[in-house]
């Protein structure tokens, strides 16, 4: 195929697996089309997405190695994706910009930090625990995503960056708006912006006038002493990217894990047993549902031979992280298949060299805290709909589900 022929991507990501199978059947890299028209190439298998991602003739930086990011304004429904790569933080650096970001947040996110977490992260997923058994005591139908998955990380991060209890809501509403990837139109892209701009500058506005024992305050603390390591907008948009992927993330990630679990009585039974243990769930989960799908979006600083295949220096490339999870060439056969007993954490789902998930342990932390726990505390637990009834979250990027119904006793 040529690049004329490009496959649009669904926007609403209905069906990630059998989207990523499709592509796989075309090439190893394929020419596609992000929401709103934007051109760019997807990996379609395990060992290529890995090789684009270590190449350092891959960049992060649109504006020197995207050839139409001098385009933007030209393409209103583009202007989506400038939440998540014309902004400025470490997702969308380059080289030394990146590891002087990184160095100013990777002290949240230490092991010895993460395992100083856990014992909060146990006692807020307790306490979650507790208000879904209340809410579900007389048989009724509770959210786990709303109930579990999504607030035990977003309680936590918040804790970390100091977020106030009556700027958490707007914050995770913000992110939210960030992952829906199905309205490509000026207006919603317009809307995320301005948000942006008030719900982390008023964080910001906040913690200055309210300085606390938080990594937020911290690095206000830095960008007033030396600018040179850390600019305003630097700031606000650090913010934007450790906070979301900070809670979002493991949304999906205990979210999946669940609904995994609850769709597989024999897998559910073997982690009841021991005879499964739950790092090898999560990793099941990271690889077969990963939280992040696709993400935009990396450049090719230098023609790429792919195959027979050439990228040619500036186009765009997406991530395809869910693509490279499913890939018969690398996980064999049955690759789509769930199976936590296969064992294995090769996935590339927190990804992997110099821009690796900062909070991949954390995200870990979290889960472990929450999994044991639930099922533990409710060996009843089941879905209350059918598994094709659950609703993916409208995204081509997030790969979850937008609620998750369950009854707590059989």
């Amino acid at each position: 195929m040529t690049v004329t022929d490009r496959i649009a991507l669904d926007p609403f990501g209905s069906d990630i697996p059998a989207e990523s199978a499709r592509l796989r059947a075309l090439g190893p890299v394929v020419p596609v089309e992000l929401p709103g028209g934007i051109p760019a190439w997807a990996p379609t298998g395990y060992d290529v997405l890995k090789e684009l991602i270590l190449d350092p003739q891959v960049s992060k930086d649109p504006r020197k190695h995207w050839r139409l990011w001098p385009e933007i304004g030209e393409h209103p429904s583009w202007g989506w994706v400038v939440s998540w790569i014309g902004v400025f933080n470490m997702l969308s650096a380059y080289g030394p910009d990146h590891t002087r970001l990184r160095k100013l947040v990777a002290p949240s996110f230490t092991h010895r930090r993460t395992e100083a977490m856990r014992p909060r992260v146990t006692a807020i997923a307790a306490e979650l625990l507790d208000a879904l058994a209340a809410a579900g005591a007389d048989g009724s139908v509770v959210d786990l995503r709303a109930g579990l998955a999504q607030p035990l990380p977003m309680r936590m991060i918040c804790e970390l960056f100091g977020v106030p209890d009556g700027m958490r809501d707007d914050t995770a509403a913000l992110i939210a708006a960030i992952m829906d990837t199905s309205d490509p139109t000026p207006e919603h892209a317009a809307f995320v912006q301005e948000r942006i701009g008030t719900v982390l500058g008023g964080l910001i506005a906040y913690k200055v006038e309210h300085p606390g024992d938080d990594m937020t305050t911290e690095l206000i603390r830095v960008r007033d002493e030396d600018g040179d390591r850390l600019g305003d907008e630097e700031l606000l948009y650090t913010l934007l990217l450790v906070i979301g992927a900070g809670f979002e993330t493991t949304v999906n990630l205990i979210g999946n894990a669940a609904v995994a679990l609850l769709t597989d009585p024999a897998q559910l039974a073997a982690v009841r047993s021991g005879a499964v243990g739950w790092d090898a769930v999560i990793d099941e989960t990271l690889r077969v549902h990963p939280s992040i799908a696709s993400l935009p979006l990396r450049f090719a600083v230098s023609d790429l031979k792919v195959g027979d295949v050439t990228i040619p220096a500036g186009d765009a490339i997406i991530t395809t992280f869910a693509a490279a999870g499913l890939d018969p060439a690398h996980y064999g056969p049955d690759a789509a298949v769930f199976d936590a007993a296969r064992g294995g954490d090769d996935h590339l789902a927190f990804g992997i060299g110099v821009h690796r998930c900062i909070g991949a342990p954390l995200a870990r932390a979290e889960a472990l805290a929450a999994l044991p726990a639930l099922f533990e505390r409710f060996p009843g637990l089941r879905l209350a709909v059918g598994e094709d009834e659950l609703r993916q979250v409208p995204s081509f990027i997030a790969f979850g589900w937008q609620e998750i119904p369950v009854r707590l006793e059989a």
